[in-house]
């Protein structure tokens, strides 16, 4: 239950941070996004659908699903490609907007 709590307000939090002005919210936006949908693959997962894979492993625990694992490593790598981009373009608009200012009105 906290998880599905947590993963609405990441969610709900990033998809109102893109739809506001400003670039830099939008960069804020969308890794709070990606952390909440990969909270959620990772929750998805789960625990008690998994079996051993060898027999001999029965008194070891809990086994994880690996692919969801997967997927996540997978996510959080381009999820931080594509935010160092948006964040290379936030400073270049930024630079933009000095050369700009710096030219005075025409």
């Amino acid at each position: 239950m906290t998880t599905a709590v947590v993963v609405a307000l990441l969610v709900a939090t990033g998809t109102w941070l893109v739809l506001r002005r400003g670039l830099l919210r939008v960069v804020v936006g969308f890794v709070l996004l990606g952390h909440g949908v990969n909270l959620l693959v990772l929750t998805a997962g789960g625990t008690d659908r998994r079996g051993f894979a060898l027999p001999g492993q029965q008194g070891q625990g809990p086994v994880a699903d690996p692919l969801p694992q997967a997927f996540v490593l997978t996510a959080v790598v381009i999820a931080f490609a594509v935010t160092v981009h948006l964040l290379g373009l936030l400073r270049q608009g930024q630079a933009l907007d000095e050369d700009d200012d710096a030219e005075g009105p025409a």
